[in-house]
């Protein structure tokens, strides 16, 4: 197997529950290095109890299957055991945080994660600088506590500064394109390209609509029904479920329609 084509993440026959309920039910996904993925569904399908999974929520029973990265087991980490193996989740609400600086919080993050030389000196001050520029993020949001009083736009391009810095292995974005206008969404693409195209890194991306899609271009697209994964294909299988909703798709797959 080339380079090109290892995975940074492997979902092999993952069944989850939570208190005695079946939530997914053998879930198989795998995305290669330097690929973006997409999983689009109803509400209660499953995605964003996908995403908790992967990054480590207790709430969850593992009942069946494996999470790797890089080949790796997740499923013994701590969750933040699992962000300094290098993934990355970016919530659908995030919480503020009064009394705890934006600046700070992205320094001390990046400590964590990356180790402390990459939270120190010109280099850090540098990249915090680009990230913000290439977000349209003012220097004065350093000042501001994490998240308190920010607008739904300004919660998800801080998010994605977080990730610009980061530079995860594996980002899974629940929603990130929620409260942001047309603009907001090419900027917040934008970040995303950044840190996967042309590297090892991938992303996967959880979303209801195919709008940021459109500008992020993933490279494969899951369809979640009721738990499973029932139809992948290409970027234009978003397009095709936007304009005939899911009951089309439930018969298309009935009849033996398969999605490429």
């Amino acid at each position: 197997m080339s380079k090109d084509e290892e995975a940074i993440l492997e979902v092999k026959g993952l069944k989850v529950g939570i208190e005695s309920t079946s939530i997914l039910k053998g879930i198989d996904l795998r995305i290669p290095q330097g690929e973006i993925h997409a999983i689009m569904g109803r509400n209660g399908s499953g995605k964003t109890t996908t995403a908790n999974v992967i990054m480590g929520h207790p709430a969850y029973e593992i009942e069946e299957g494996e999470i790797l990265l890089n080949g790796e087991s997740l499923l013994e980490m701590e969750p933040w055991e699992r962000s300094r193996a290098g993934v990355f989740l970016s919530f659908q609400y995030p919480q503020s945080i009064p009394g705890l600086q934006v600046g700070n919080f992205l320094r001390k993050s990046v400590s964590s994660v990356r180790g402390e030389d990459a939270a120190r000196g010109s280099g850090f001050r540098e990249s915090l600088s680009e990230a913000m520029e290439e977000l349209d993020i003012p220097k004065s949001f350093l000042s501001r506590y994490v998240n308190d009083g920010f607008s739904g736009g300004e919660k998800k391009r801080f998010e994605i500064l977080q990730l610009m810095l980061l530079q995860p292995k594996l980002a899974v974005l629940d929603e990130t394109d929620s409260g942001l206008d047309i603009d907001g969404i090419r900027t917040v693409a934008k970040g995303i390209n950044s840190v996967v195209r042309g590297t090892e890194n991938g992303a996967l991306i959880i979303t209801h609509y195919s709008r940021i899609l459109e500008h992020v271009n993933p490279d494969r697209v899951h369809i979640m029904i009721g738990g499973k994964i029932v139809a992948s294909g290409g970027p234009s299988l978003a397009n095709l479920l936007e304009d005939n909703g899911y009951d089309w798709l439930e018969d298309q797959i009935a009849e033996g329609v398969v999605f490429e």
